[in-house]
C-alpha cells in the first residue's frame, strides 16, 4: 500500500498544488524585488519571508499548514538556520505582474475546490507574507540610517496583492 501524497487529501491535482506550494516563495521574491534594496536589505527581507512562510505551519486552517510545511521542506527552515539566497528577477515589474496572475489563479482554484475558511486563511496569509518581507528592512537612505520603511512601489505591490486575492 502506498501512501497518496497530501493534495490529494484536500482535492487539488499535482499541477495545483503546485501553484499554491509555490506561490508564497514567489510573493515573496515579488515583494523584495518591487524596490532594489542591495543584498544585505534583500536578505533581511528574505529572511522575514521565510519566517512568514515557516509560521504559516502554525495556521488553524489545514490547507495553510500543509503548504508551508511543504514549502519549509523544500526551501529550509529558518529555525534550523536556512537562508533564501537573494533572487533578483532581471524584470521586476514584470515578475510581479506575473505572480498577480497566478495569485488570481490561486484564488480562483480555492474558491472553486476549497472551503472558504481555507481560502480566506491561505490568501491573508499571503498578504501577510508580502506585509513581512516589505516592511523587513527600510529602502534609502545612507548607510542604513533612513529612507522608507515601506516605498511606494512595495506599496503598491503589497496592495495590488491583496486586490487581487479581494484580502
Amino acid at each position: 500500500m502506498t501512501d497518496l501524497p497530501v493534495f490529494t487529501e484536500f482535492g487539488f491535482t499535482d499541477s495545483e498544488w503546485g501553484l499554491l506550494v509555490g506561490l508564497p516563495q514567489s510573493v515573496l521574491t515579488a515583494a523584495s524585488a518591487a524596490e532594489h534594496d542591495g543584498t544585505r536589505r534583500t536578505l533581511a527581507e528574505n529572511a522575514a519571508g521565510l519566517e512568514a512562510i515557516s509560521e504559516g505551519r502554525e495556521s488553524p486552517s489545514k490547507l495553510v499548514s500543509a503548504v508551508a510545511a511543504e514549502l519549509v521542506t523544500r526551501v529550509g527552515d529558518p529555525e534550523s538556520g536556512a537562508e533564501l539566497p537573494a533572487i533578483e528577477p532581471s524584470d521586476p515589474a514584470g515578475y510581479a505582474t506575473d505572480v498577480l496572475g497566478r495569485a488570481r489563479a490561486a484564488a480562483e482554484l480555492l474558491t472553486a475546490k476549497a472551503s472558504e475558511g481555507d481560502t480566506g486563511a491561505y490568501k491573508h496569509w499571503l498578504v501577510t507574507i508580502a506585509e513581512q518581507v516589505v516592511t523587513a528592512a527600510p529602502s534609502g537612505g545612507i548607510l542604513g540610517i533612513g529612507g522608507d520603511v515601506v516605498t511606494d512601489t512595495e506599496r503598491a505591490f503589497r496592495d495590488r496583492l491583496a486586490t487581487v486575492l479581494n484580502d
